[in-house]
């Protein structure tokens, strides 16, 4: 365990701000994402340096399409998240801690940053599932990535405090940020967030200059209605007609095993509807 930076003592509790959730953590309980405690009164990162996946990627499975092309980038990630979503893609690593289950290798910043350079890697991504639960650790890196050259990608639910963004913005290059639905009460629902949050982080993002794409998993009969593809890339086109989209395929998982693949046929009804506002969209998962 490792003293987190991001939170206060609110009494007895400790409040965590490393994301939008901004749990309320009674002590020796943690968090929504399973990952952060309060041991007596401070709060402790479970999983600082604890890496349960590492790869080098190309950049464009992140999917990022217009930053570094066609280069690598070294992909690192923990378990936990701070989201729930129903048709998780990746819940065997996100959703783990949740289940009282925690792995992971423990590994030095210094370490990944030497392993990404011999891969020939330009970048670090913080990937697989949702960096913002490891913030502490991804700051530690990033930091020393910078000196040496690389560059940092957050690949993101998007779901961030305002302090969180404070910390770690200064460091962050590029963002796929994701856009699950266009709707509160989906948000609600699914995923036990809010759209707001979401939307704020994807503003920030792009008026601090970093570069950002989006991606929208597209689920049957949840956010595949044209009015809200549509409201989705109105909405990207309204801070820059040139934020790329991604749109990508689902296939049934988790607590959603039963539900629907995304026919071909509604991600082409999403393409042609997104170029009507966007310069760059493109279908994934295909």
């Amino acid at each position: 365990m490792k003293k987190c930076e991001l939170y206060k003592k609110e009494g007895k509790n400790i409040r965590c701000l490393a994301c939008a959730q901004r749990c309320l953590i009674p002590k020796e309980r943690t968090g929504i994402c399973g990952v952060r405690k309060n041991v007596k009164g401070v709060l402790y990162s479970l999983v600082y340096g604890k890496i349960a996946a590492m790869f080098a990627d190309p950049i464009e499975k992140k999917p990022l399409y217009h930053f570094l092309p066609g280069s690598k980038t070294f992909s690192i990630g923990t378990i936990g998240c701070n989201l729930k979503c129903s048709w998780c893609q990746n819940y065997n690593i996100s959703q783990a801690s949740k289940e009282g289950s925690h792995f992971g290798e423990r590994t030095k910043p210094l370490t990944i940053i030497n392993d990404a350079l011999k891969a020939n890697c330009r970048s670090i991504s913080y990937t697989y599932n949702e960096p913002l639960v490891f913030i502490e650790f991804v700051k530690d890196v990033a930091v020393q990535a910078k000196k040496r050259g690389l560059k940092n990608i957050m690949i993101t639910n998007g779901y961030f405090s305002d302090e969180a963004f404070d910390y770690i913005s200064d460091y962050i290059d590029a963002m796929n940020i994701d856009l699950k639905t266009f709707s509160e009460e989906t948000y609600k629902k699914y995923c036990g967030a809010r759209l707001k949050p979401v939307l704020e982080l994807i503003k920030k993002a792009h008026e601090k200059e970093i570069h950002i794409e989006i991606t929208t998993l597209i689920v049957p009969d949840i956010n595949d209605s044209d009015e809200e593809l549509e409201n989705i890339a109105k909405f990207i086109a309204s801070i820059d007609k040139n934020i790329p989209w991604h749109i990508s395929r689902f296939f049934p998982m988790y607590k959603m095993s039963k539900a629907r693949l995304t026919p071909r046929d509604t991600l082409d009804r999403a393409y042609e509807i997104g170029k009507k506002y966007l310069n760059h969209v493109y279908i994934g998962n295909v």
